[in-house]
């Protein structure tokens, strides 16, 4: 029984449900006696119909039910009472001196069979604390296991979205992040990949599904499996977004969900590359030795699943001796910075204010010898100080690097 501020146990707030005067003043004599002999305490509500008491059901903790009411008698009673989550706990107490009946009525829901001409004050009580008790650890264990199975239900799908990437080239250094939001309680449809092809090249990848939920992870998941397989089918690149974009229709939950995608393929020299942007932040490049910008983009293709048999453009690049590229998904920057982060009036991170972490970041990695590994962890923390802890929003990074 829930405790008050002084520390007293508060009244159980208890529904009868008795069409009967003579009966519902025996009940309350029981409650009264029991309040006397153990300061058993009730707020004692009463209703003369089932429709009468649907209206008090979301109030009490326990309903004292008869099955004889003027709107409703035996188990079809106790069903329009029982709720599916969080209702009330239920305890019958009727005049049928029915055993099959009784067991029928526990095995419905019911916490509890009493006859009336059998009940007394302490034995009263003791239904009903033992009732609501039962129904109170049901709830709890409910609860936990509801949690359990999210949780673990969240490591798949985080394990589809996040895949080891398929890179044997030792010049070539990868690392990743995926930071749920929410406190890791918010999983979304962010997704990154990388795979060397045949023939050395490499594939890399960074997507976000819009908005949030299992239903999102699971399309990442699909869309990045998906990017994969197309890419160890050495399909032509050209038709890699028009392809997903098809997956994506089809297998999205509702309409107007769409997607952004990242998709950079770099030569086997390492010294130049493509880049297709499906309305996604453009990578951020590095150059070992000093220097940090976006890679130029001279027009933004939209996120697909927007428009059928869409088409974007490859932007060509050209890559440093040594260089990074830090592909991000706009979790990473949509953060609400702390006060003096940011200039005056920005509400968010932005891509200014993460070029400036990368830019510092970069120069105290290249002291001590760049590691994608240490560099990404040096944004990462960077980030988190400059912003408020993300709780509406999921980021995945990766930063790619040719040493």
């Amino acid at each position: 029984m829930p405790a008050t501020l002084d520390g007293a146990a508060a009244p159980l707030a208890v529904l009868l449900v008795e069409d009967d005067d003579a009966d519902a003043l025996l009940v309350a004599e029981h409650l009264a006696d029991a309040e006397v002999a153990g300061g058993f305490r009730v707020t004692l509500h009463r209703a003369r119909s089932l429709a009468e008491a649907d209206r008090h059901l979301d109030r009490v903790e326990c309903v004292l039910l008869d099955l004889a009411l003027p709107d409703g008698e035996g188990l079809d009673a106790l069903a329009r009472v029982l709720r599916d989550h969080g209702g009330p706990a239920v305890v019958v107490l009727t005049g049928r001196h029915d055993h099959e009946l009784g067991t029928r009525a526990v095995a419905a829901g019911a916490q509890d069979y009493l006859l009336k001409h059998h009940v007394d004050g302490p034995s009263l009580e003791r239904s009903l604390r033992y009732a609501v008790e039962r129904v109170r650890g049901e709830r709890v264990r409910q609860q936990l296991w509801d949690a359990q199975t999210r949780a673990e239900e969240n490591v798949r799908l985080e394990r589809g979205l996040l895949p080891t990437p398929l890179v044997a080239d030792p010049d070539v250094e990868i690392a990743v992040r995926y930071e749920p939001g929410g406190g890791r309680r918010l999983l979304g449809g962010d997704f990154y990949d990388a795979v060397e092809g045949s023939d050395g090249t490499l594939h890399v990848v960074i997507g976000d599904v819009c908005g949030h939920g299992p239903d999102e992870a699971a399309l990442g998941v699909n869309l990045r499996i998906a990017w994969r397989t197309v890419v160890l089918a050495e399909t032509s690149g050209t038709q890699m977004l028009p392809t997903l974009g098809r997956l994506l229709v089809h297998e999205r939950a509702r309409t107007g969900i769409f997607a952004t995608l990242a998709v950079l393929t770099v030569d086997p020299d390492r010294r130049r590359g493509r880049l297709r942007l499906a309305g996604h932040p453009p990578p951020v490049l590095m150059q070992l030795d000093g220097g940090v910008r976006p890679l130029p983009v001279s027009r933004l293709g939209r996120p697909i699943g927007i428009v059928a048999d869409d088409r974007w453009e490859d932007l060509e690049i050209e890559l440093p001796p040594r260089w990074g590229l830090l592909l991000y998904t706009d979790g990473l920057v949509e953060g609400r910075p702390v006060p003096s982060a940011v200039a005056e009036g920005e509400d968010v991170l932005g891509t200014d204010g993460l070029l400036a972490v990368v830019e510092r970041c970069l120069a105290e990695e290249t002291d001590e010898g760049f590691e994608a590994e240490r560099m990404l962890e040096r944004v990462m923390t960077g980030v988190r100080a400059l912003t408020v802890e993300r709780i509406d929003d999921v980021a995945a990074v990766l930063v790619v690097s040719r040493r």
